[in-house]
C-alpha cells in the first residue's frame, strides 16, 4: 500500500529560489527577489489551458512547441517563455503561400498563464546553421551574469552536403532574457555519425544543468539516443571526451533534468510529437542520485536497457488534449512545482489550410510529489477546464490544493467471457477474423501459442493479419492478457513484431496494446487506427507505456465518459504492479470485439496465458 499524498505547498517566506526554477539544482540559476505569500493577499489568478499567447495584431499564437520558461533576475518579476521555430498563425504567409516561420518566438508574462509576444530570438538563422529545417527546442539558462540560449540546429551545411550535414547544438548569449542574442558562431556539439554507422545521429533538444561546480549539456533523440557532455567554463563548447550515454536510442527526446530531495529526475518524451489528432507523445520519468545516471524508473528498470524503462508522468487522459510532451518545470513563489508542455487539440489539430501541419499550443499544470515521484495534477493529468493558477507574483495567495486521482482496476471477473486456455482447443466464445493456417497456432498446457504473422492491420496495406476475438461486453469493462513474445530481449533490429490485445471495430478502427519490438528495443505500444481522417492525414497513432518483461501483462480499461468511449492502457512486467499509460478516445461502432493479435513479421511466437474480462472499479492508492 502506498503512503498518502504529501503536499509540498509552502506558504512561508520564499527568500532563495535559486534552486527552484528552470534548472532546479543549478548553482547558477537566476535568483528571484524575496517574496511572501499571504493568507490574506489576493488569490493567485485562475488559468485555463492552453496558455494565451497574445500577438501585436490582436491574434493569439497557435503554437508554442518545446517550451522553456525562466524567471527574471533581481528586480525583474516577469517570466519568459521560449518556443521552437514555428508559425505563429495560419494567416501570416510568405509569397509562395507557406507560413512564416518565427525563429524562437519569445513571450513575457506576470502570471504564467497570459503571455505577450516580445519578438524572435533570431531574425535570421546563424550563418553556420542550414536552411533545411529550423532552430529547435531552446533551453535558456542564466549563469556567469549572462543569459545563454542553447538550441538544436536541425541541419548544418557542409561543402559536400549543402543540406543534410547533420544536426548539432548551438548557443547564443545576451545580457537580457529578451535579447538581442549573439550567436557563438559554431556548434557546442558538432554533428557526429550515429553509433550504427548509418547517417548522422540526432543531436536535438539541449538541456543544461549545473551540479557541484560542473555544467552539463544533455542532448539527443531517437536516432542516437540521449547523451550528456560537460561544458567548458564559458559555456560555449562541450568536451567530447566527457560524453556519457543517458538513455538508449529509439525511445526518448526532449530531455529535462531537475533535482528534488537529493535525487536527479530525468524527464523525456516518447513517440511522435506531430501526428495531428493521433499524436501519442508523452513524458516519462526516471531518477538517479547522480545527474550522470544511471537513471531507473519506479520499477527499477534502467532507461538504457533494451527493455526500456521509464515511468509515465504525463499522458493524454481522454479530454481534448493529446500528444502531451516536451516539458519544462517551474516552481512558483509558493513553492509549488508546475509542468509546462505542449499538446495537440484533437478537435483542432492542424493550422487552417495547411494540410497536416500540426499545431502544438502550450499548457501548464501542477506537478505534485508522491512517495518520491512526480505526478501531474495528483495523477489526473492534463486539464482543460478552469483551474487554480500558480503564484507568480509576491503577495499572492495560493489556491491549488493537491488531491489524489482515482485509478481503475479489475472488478468482478466475467467468467463467460474469460479463458485460461485449458484443454487443447479454443473456447467457443472466441472466433477468427481471417482464420490463419491451423499449423501456426496451438492450444495446450494452459497457453495459446501463436506464430507471428508477416502481416498487419493497416488497410489498404495487404495482407491483413488475423484477429482472434469475441464480442465486447456492454458498458464499462477491463480486458487483460499475459503474453510473452520471443523476439530477442537484447535488441537486434527486429522491428514491429508484436503480440497482445485488441479492441476491434473493423480493420480501419481499433485500439491495440502489445509487447512490441522497435528496432533495438522492446516496448509496450498502445496504438489507435481510425479511418475517418482528412485526406493525407495519418490514420494510425501510437503511445508507449511501461517496460516489457519476460512475460508482460497488458490491460485495457474501457469507460464511457460524456458519451465518448475511452480506452486506457496499463502494463505490468511482474503481473502485480501496473503502470498506467495514456487514453485514446475511439468510436469502434455498435458491436466491437475484444481479443488477441500476433503480427508484424514472421519467425517468432506470441504465447498467451489467458484472456480475462472483468467489470471496472475505481480505487485511490
Amino acid at each position: 500500500m502506498r503512503r498518502p499524498m504529501q503536499a509540498i505547498l509552502t506558504v512561508a517566506t520564499v527568500a532563495a529560489l535559486a534552486t527552484t526554477f528552470l534548472q532546479a539544482g543549478a548553482a547558477t540559476a537566476p535568483a528571484v527577489a524575496a517574496s511572501t505569500t499571504s493568507a490574506r493577499g489576493p488569490a493567485a489568478p485562475d488559468h485555463q489551458n492552453p496558455m494565451t499567447l497574445s500577438l501585436p495584431d490582436g491574434q493569439t499564437a497557435a503554437s508554442c512547441a518545446d517550451p522553456t520558461v525562466v524567471h527574471g533576475v533581481g528586480r525583474d518579476r516577469n517570466w519568459y517563455l521560449y518556443c521552437t521555430t514555428d508559425a505563429l498563425t495560419a494567416t501570416d504567409k510568405n509569397p509562395d503561400g507557406s507560413l512564416v516561420q518565427h525563429v524562437v518566438p519569445t513571450y513575457r508574462s506576470t502570471d504564467l498563464s497570459h503571455w505577450t509576444y516580445v519578438g524572435d530570438a533570431f531574425t535570421t538563422k546563424p550563418a553556420w546553421v542550414g536552411d533545411a529545417n529550423g532552430v529547435w527546442a531552446p533551453d535558456v539558462v542564466y549563469r556567469n551574469g549572462r543569459w545563454y540560449l542553447y538550441y538544436a540546429a536541425s541541419d548544418t551545411p557542409t561543402a559536400t552536403a549543402p543540406t543534410g550535414g547533420g544536426s548539432a547544438v548551438g548557443v547564443a548569449t545576451s545580457s537580457s532574457p529578451t535579447g538581442p542574442w549573439t550567436d557563438s558562431g559554431g556548434p557546442v556539439v558538432a554533428p557526429q555519425a550515429a553509433p550504427n554507422g548509418t547517417g548522422q545521429r540526432w543531436e536535438f533538444d539541449p538541456e543544461v544543468i549545473t551540479d557541484r561546480g560542473s555544467t552539463y549539456l544533455y542532448f539527443g533523440s531517437y536516432f542516437g539516443g540521449v547523451n550528456v557532455r560537460r561544458l567548458t567554463s564559458d559555456g560555449l563548447r562541450s568536451v567530447p571526451s566527457s560524453e556519457r550515454e543517458i538513455a538508449i536510442d529509439n525511445r526518448y527526446e526532449g530531455t529535462y533534468l531537475m533535482r528534488h530531495d537529493g535525487w536527479w529526475y530525468f524527464m523525456g518524451s516518447a513517440t511522435n510529437c506531430c501526428n495531428g489528432a493521433l499524436t501519442g507523445y508523452g513524458v516519462f520519468v526516471a531518477r538517479s542520485r547522480s545527474p550522470l545516471g544511471p537513471f531507473t524508473d519506479r520499477d527499477g528498470v534502467a532507461i538504457t536497457a533494451t527493455r526500456v524503462g521509464g515511468t509515465p508522468l504525463l499522458a493524454q487522459n481522454g479530454n481534448r488534449w493529446v500528444g502531451t510532451g516536451h516539458n519544462t518545470v517551474v516552481t512558483d513563489l509558493a513553492g509549488q512545482d508546475w509542468i509546462v508542455y505542449h499538446a495537440v487539440d484533437r478537435d483542432d489539430p492542424y493550422y487552417a489550410g495547411q494540410g497536416t501541419y500540426t499545431k502544438r499550443p502550450v499548457l501548464i499544470d501542477p506537478l505534485d510529489w508522491v512517495d518520491g515521484w512526480p505526478v501531474v495534477r495528483g495523477g489526473a493529468g492534463p486539464s482543460d477546464t478552469v483551474q487554480p493558477g500558480p503564484v507568480a507574483q509576491p503577495g499572492e495567495r495560493p489556491t491549488y490544493r493537491p488531491t489524489r486521482a482515482a485509478t481503475d482496476v479489475p472488478g468482478r471477473l466475467l467468467r463467460s467471457a474469460s479463458t485460461s486456455f485449458d484443454g487443447s482447443s479454443l473456447p467457443s466464445t472466441l472466433s477468427w477474423i481471417r482464420e490463419p493456417d491451423p499449423a501456426t497456432w496451438t492450444v495446450g498446457g494452459g497457453q495459446l501459442r501463436w506464430q507471428t504473422q508477416a502481416a498487419d492491420i493497416h488497410p489498404p496495406t495487404t495482407p491483413l493479419a488475423s484477429v482472434l476475438a469475441e464480442p465486447a461486453p456492454s458498458g464499462d469493462y477491463v480486458v487483460e492478457t499475459t503474453v510473452a513474445v520471443d523476439t530477442p530481449a537484447t535488441g537486434d533490429g527486429v522491428n514491429y513484431v508484436q503480440g497482445g490485445l485488441i479492441v476491434y471495430g473493423d480493420d480501419g478502427n481499433y485500439v491495440r496494446l502489445t509487447s512490441n519490438s522497435i528496432f533495438d528495443t522492446r516496448q509496450t505500444e498502445f496504438g489507435k487506427q481510425v479511418s475517418s481522417q482528412p485526406a493525407g492525414s495519418p490514420t494510425y497513432g501510437n503511445m508507449v507505456v511501461g517496460p516489457v518483461g519476460d512475460r508482460t501483462t497488458l490491460r485495457i480499461v474501457h469507460r464511457v465518459v460524456g458519451g465518448q468511449h475511452q480506452y486506457t492502457a496499463y502494463t505490468s512486467d511482474d503481473g502485480r504492479h501496473f503502470v498506467r499509460g495514456g487514453t485514446w478516445t475511439a468510436d469502434l461502432g455498435a458491436h466491437p470485439r475484444i481479443g488477441l493479435i500476433s503480427l508484424g513479421g514472421a519467425g517468432f511466437t506470441s504465447t498467451f496465458d489467458d484472456l480475462r474480462v472483468s467489470t471496472v472499479r475505481s480505487v485511490h492508492r
